[in-house]
């Protein structure tokens, strides 16, 4: 069964541990069947808002000044994923945000086998271009509004629902086997001995 749940991070400065924002698309059975994104306000020292991201994503400081930071909402976030496979357009910018933000945050990096819907669709369509939006269109998902976590979000679970479909996977490991992707994995680094 093609379950899994797709992620997207917005950030508000060049640190990768600056979360401002996530999207979650949980698929079942190859549907979305549930939606979820909210507010973060960064770990503490990764929390300044620069005006080239909030540019891009129209996310101010202001706006999640009263929101709880990364470390109080990881919980609920990991309840959210459960033990899914993730997906994500360029999976290690996503990956890389919640290792930072954990470790900026002193907390456990979770576990989680990830593929790249950025690779995927490589390896699925023939495009000029396979950023996020031209992807999405090509997976039938059109007119969203890009840099928006939950829509982008939905976005690559469409990428991913679709690419299944053409390529005959039923799980996240069958497609990333056909399509030639690597699924990889998130986790605590290892420690040398």
């Amino acid at each position: 069964m093609l379950d899994f749940t797709a992620i997207d991070f917005e950030t508000a400065n060049h640190s990768a541990a600056s979360a401002c924002s996530v999207g979650l698309a949980k698929v079942r059975n190859g549907k979305i069947v549930d939606r979820a994104g909210w507010l973060i306000r960064p770990p503490e020292g990764h929390d300044a808002f620069f005006e080239w991201n909030t540019r891009i994503h129209g996310i101010r400081a202001t706006d999640v000044a009263t929101v709880p930071r990364w470390i109080e909402q990881l919980p609920d976030l990991l309840e959210y994923l459960e033990d899914d496979a993730l997906t994500a357009h360029n999976a290690g910018f996503d990956m890389g945000v919640i290792r930072a933000a954990c470790e900026a945050s002193r907390a456990a990096v979770p576990s989680y086998d990830y593929l790249c819907s950025l690779q995927v669709a490589r390896r699925t369509y023939t495009l000029d271009s396979y950023r996020l939006p031209l992807a999405a269109s090509a997976a039938g998902f059109d007119d969203f509004p890009h840099h928006d976590a939950l829509a982008d979000a939905e976005a690559c679970a469409w990428i991913i629902i679709d690419a299944a479909k053409r390529h005959g996977a039923s799980s996240i490991a069958e497609l990333g086997a056909i399509a030639g992707a690597r699924v990889a994995h998130l986790g605590p680094a290892a420690v040398a001995a």
